[in-house]
């Protein structure tokens, strides 16, 4: 075991133990010229039966998590083998499983814990996002730990714990035997039901929820799972609906993804019984009016054909409303109708239109209204792929929307989020007019998301320069475009302007010469010159890109007057 007051690896000293489980134990260290506490799990050799077995799935959680970054995950920041033990460094996480807090609490209280699922589905989202998908497959409290005091939605909690996760590999199915926790895990984790795959955690979450909010727990006798309200009346039956349909045995009959998951928990109180009440006495009533107009139709060729002229009136009625209606919500409420007109929800005209509200209402495209567009995408989106064109223009515009107006201040965050559905526009069509841009911001979105690993790992030679030349593409393309929205191009001048900044000396290593830089700084220059900021937000990064530049043709300068090697030339990391 580590001494407490040791010092691991020249760096990290040992203050105190804080767990320990059946083949580790776990120490608060300190670095101390970095003044940095963080984490080290110590395994020891001789207290493991089948070493190398155990060793080898530790890879396999560190090699997972280094390639994350996420607020709600915990990142690995060394690994350490001696002859007695292997030594994992991480994130010290603060406080303590949410199986301690039922434990300690019991059930907890509603809004709690649908705060900390809506958590818990944006971090399976991201995880199901990468490339190749990552499925974590042992979602239970014991491996969600709860921050003290937590403030700010998006670190109340943690999630660890990854041996159990896996990269996706299509039908393969080896990976699905005997993996999870009986009574949170889904059928199919125990062989002879299917793959694991991304509605295989929105099971395991289901079941972790009920438990929450219940204080049941799914892996002790009875292990009956009943209805939530039947256990606490006063629990929201849209809740109770949630849930139910996350634990289906079927995993088709469950959310297809976190998305739909995490649309139904924002708005779980529209999900109770009132509500489905009347939404089927809506159903019954229009029936009805369809049954009554089919008696006055001579035939079933004259009632189809005037049941869609109905149908086209009412959709372009619609469009027309909500073009000219002021309120903003009564807009998206319009449009949201648009779709759910008979025959009329593959077009592509109602999605476009609220794309477009979204950015022009007050240029920042919330969670609320991702939630709202990637709901009706994707409830929809078998008719609109219908039209592959169409398809693959609204997964542009959404794209974009993440890119460059997404509330989320992280730029990381914003551009891994928009080559999903940049992505999905390449892969659905061949024909798209704006598929060369949909590759180019794919490929921009992919190295900035991959960038710190390569680095890390030394395998990002070679990656700067077709990353130059994607960037030029839009700069050349989009930012002197003057019908583009002036957010857009200035958005786009920062990011070419940041890229100068801080990779010139890997450019000029990759090839890219000095000339060809200094022109690209010469056009951030007279396009940022041809825009008249209209806003404080627009004024603001005008005047930074003006900085920005001047520090870029500096950096730029001094990478080519230097024989120095990349990694200690500034700006060159």
């Amino acid at each position: 075991m580590l001494e407490i007051g040791s010092l691991v690896d020249g760096k990290y000293r040992v203050l105190r133990e804080v767990g320990h489980g059946g083949m580790s134990v776990v120490y608060l260290v300190i670095n101390e010229k970095a003044n940095k506490t963080w984490a080290i799990k110590e395994v020891r050799k001789n207290g493991v039966m089948d070493f190398e077995a155990v060793e080898q799935g530790l890879i396999v959680e560190t090699e997972l998590l280094k390639k994350l970054r996420h607020p709600n995950l915990p990142s690995i920041i060394d690994v350490i083998e001696n002859e007695d033990s292997l030594l994992i460094v991480m994130d010290y996480i603060e406080g303590k499983p949410l199986s301690k807090v039922l434990e300690e609490y019991g059930a907890q209280p509603q809004d709690l814990v649908i705060k900390w699922a809506k958590q818990l589905c944006d971090v399976l989202a991201y995880l199901h996002t990468r490339e190749p998908k990552i499925i974590y497959r042992d979602m239970k409290p014991a491996n969600i730990m709860l921050r003290p005091g937590g403030h700010g939605d998006e670190k109340d909690i943690t999630l660890i714990d990854f041996g159990a996760a896996r990269e996706f590999k299509e039908k393969n199915l080896a990976d699905t035997m005997c993996l999870g926790t009986i009574g949170y895990a889904a059928p199919e984790q125990f062989g002879g039901m299917g793959q694991t795959t991304e509605r295989t955690d929105i099971y395991c979450l289901g079941k972790t929820l009920y438990h929450l909010v219940t204080g049941c727990n799914p892996s002790e006798p009875p292990y009956v799972i009943r209805p939530i309200r039947e256990i606490n009346p006063s629990l929201s039956s849209g809740l109770e609906k949630i849930i139910e349909k996350c634990i289906k045995d079927n995993p088709d009959e469950r959310y297809q993804s976190c998305e739909e998951l995490l649309y139904d928990l924002e708005n779980y109180k529209t999900i109770d019984e009132k509500y489905a009440r009347k939404q089927k006495f809506k159903l019954t009533a229009f029936i009805l009016t369809v049954i009554m107009s089919a008696g006055f139709l001579a035939g079933g060729f004259a009632f189809d054909k005037t049941a869609k002229s109905n149908a086209d009136k009412q959709y372009l009625e619609l469009i027309d409303e909500a073009e000219t209606e002021t309120n903003y919500d009564d807009k998206v409420d319009l449009y949201k109708e648009c779709t759910e007109i008979p025959n009329k929800a593959g077009d592509k005209a109602a999605y476009l239109a609220l794309i477009d509200l979204f950015k022009e209402n007050d240029a920042v495209f919330t969670k609320d209204e991702a939630d709202t567009i990637i709901k009706l995408v994707k409830t929809n989106e078998e008719v609109i792929r219908s039209d592959p064109d169409g398809y693959a223009e609204i997964c542009f515009e959404i794209g974009k929307l993440y890119w460059y107006y997404y509330s989320d201040t992280n730029e990381l965050t914003r551009r891994t989020s928009s080559v999903k559905w940049f992505n999905d526009a390449i892969s659905a069509s061949d024909n798209y007019k704006q598929l060369g841009m949909a590759k180019v911001y794919s490929r921009i979105g992919t190295f900035y998301s991959e960038i710190s690993v390569n680095t890390i790992e030394a395998s990002d030679k070679g990656l700067y320069k077709p990353f130059f030349a994607d960037v030029a593409e839009l700069l050349d393309s989009v930012a002197v475009d003057p019908d583009e929205s002036e957010i857009v191009r200035l958005e786009l001048l920062k990011l070419s302007c940041d890229a100068l900044v801080t990779y010139p000396t890997k450019f000029k290593t990759d090839g890219v010469t000095e000339e060809e830089l200094m022109e690209m700084c010469d056009k951030i220059q007279l396009a940022s010159e041809s825009i008249s900021p209209s806003t404080d937000q627009t004024k603001k990064l005008s005047d930074e890109i003006i900085s920005l530049y001047v520090k870029a043709k500096e950096e730029i300068q001094t990478a080519f007057s230097t024989n120095m090697p990349a990694d200690d030339v500034k700006g060159g990391s």
